[in-house]
């Protein structure tokens, strides 16, 4: 484990630890097989939640593991390690968890989060439209007042585990003349009519980690509201300020595999007697590659101890995401590099990788988007 992770307290760094082994037994050893042949990860899933890792993001009051928000990026960051499909399709389950955590009644969460932390309930969250990714206030799905509840009607994409969830968290506006003030968000169940999951997108990478287009036309309960009407718009920026520390984890995990597996070849790979690792110049390669991958961790921490103090933290968080993302990318592609031909060949694991790191300079919120934010924080002093 990184001496970065050192302020881990005894019983999380044995959690970690522990992760660490079914990571590289059970997870791993499935990465390439998932994305050869695009399967659902679900007995990944299974694994991790025996694990205790779906009720990570959660206090112990609501089932979850009640670990600090260091830990949680440190277990983030080992699962993507060995499998991003698997990740990914973790940390939706974490979008629609923390939903309700931070948005959801009393009722709503013991009914819902002790199921979900246990694996019982998988989840879903359904923020992102056709056309209104990177600013909901365009979202064009309608959430109307009915005599027994809510009528929700229009289009959701590219949203992970929304096909295959036992609940979706979806945000809709419910006031148009409110603007942010006028979204609110719902619980959908599995199976609720109206409710049509379109087929999972055939997507570049992170091939076991299926989105989808959800197309809602459904009736539900007064009681499907999470928390009050109006509110959808603030836990949703809450959710994604903690999903964008996640996505930052993810990005350190899967760069760390491409460092390791470069430096691993370089050593092995020999030419003309000499190592690769001997060259002047692959070293400083896998030396610029570390250099990246650490900068990344550090501001991942910064903000995850801003979290775990209860501090505002998207700024650091916007700063982490989009620092991890494009330091991923390049840590990625040098290592491919290094590999030279083969490393364009599904027989090592960098092709994988760089296919699967590559959207994370897009989703929960573009590169773009998170400049914006911090030039936003910064210009508003």
């Amino acid at each position: 484990m990184s001496g970065l992770f050192h302020m881990l307290s005894e019983e999380e760094r044995l959690f970690c630890d522990m992760l660490e082994r079914i990571v590289a037994e059970r997870i791993a050893p499935k990465a390439a097989e998932t994305d050869e042949t695009g399967a659902f990860v679900h007995a990944q899933i299974e694994v991790l939640a025996e694990a205790g890792l779906l009720g990570a993001n959660l206090p112990e009051a609501h089932g979850g593991a009640g670990i600090s928000a260091q830990a949680l990026l440190r277990a983030v960051e080992i699962v993507a390690g060995g499998c991003g499909s698997t990740v990914s399709a973790l940390t939706a389950h974490y979008l629609a968890t923390d939903s309700i955590l931070i948005g959801g009644s009393d009722a709503q969460r013991a009914a819902i989060l002790p199921k979900a932390a246990t694996g019982e309930m998988l989840g879903a969250f359904a923020l992102t439209e056709p056309t209104a990714g990177s600013d909901p206030a365009d979202m064009k799905t309608r959430a109307r007042r009915t005599d027994g509840g809510w009528h929700l009607k229009g289009t959701k994409c590219f949203i992970s585990n929304g096909g295959i969830a036992d609940f979706v968290v979806v945000y809709a506006v419910s006031d148009p003349e409110a603007g942010h003030r006028g979204i609110s968000a719902f619980v959908v169940p599995k199976g609720t009519p109206g409710f049509e999951p379109g087929a999972p997108e055939r997507t570049m990478g992170l091939k076991g980690g299926h989105v989808f287009t959800l197309n809602i036309d459904c009736e539900l309960p007064e009681d499907a509201l999470l928390g009050e009407a109006g509110q959808g718009f603030k836990t949703a920026m809450k959710v994604l300020d903690n999903g964008r520390v996640e996505v930052a984890a993810q990005c350190i995990g899967m760069a760390q595999a491409a460092l390791d597996a470069a430096s691993d070849y370089a050593k092995g790979r020999v030419i003309g007697g000499e190592a690769l690792s001997d060259k002047q110049g692959i070293r400083w390669m896998l030396a610029d590659m570390a250099l990246e991958l650490q900068s990344a961790r550090l501001m991942a921490l910064e903000a995850a101890r801003q979290r775990e103090l209860g501090e505002r933290f998207s700024d650091a968080a916007a700063m982490a995401k989009l620092k991890a993302s494009e330091a991923a990318d390049m840590v990625a592609d040098t290592a491919l590099q290094i590999h030279g031909g083969y490393g364009y060949t599904r027989d090592f694991p960098i092709e994988r990788l760089t296919r699967d790191l590559r959207i994370m300079r897009i989703y929960e919120g573009s590169s773009e988007i998170q400049r914006n934010i911090i030039a936003g924080h910064l210009l508003a002093h």
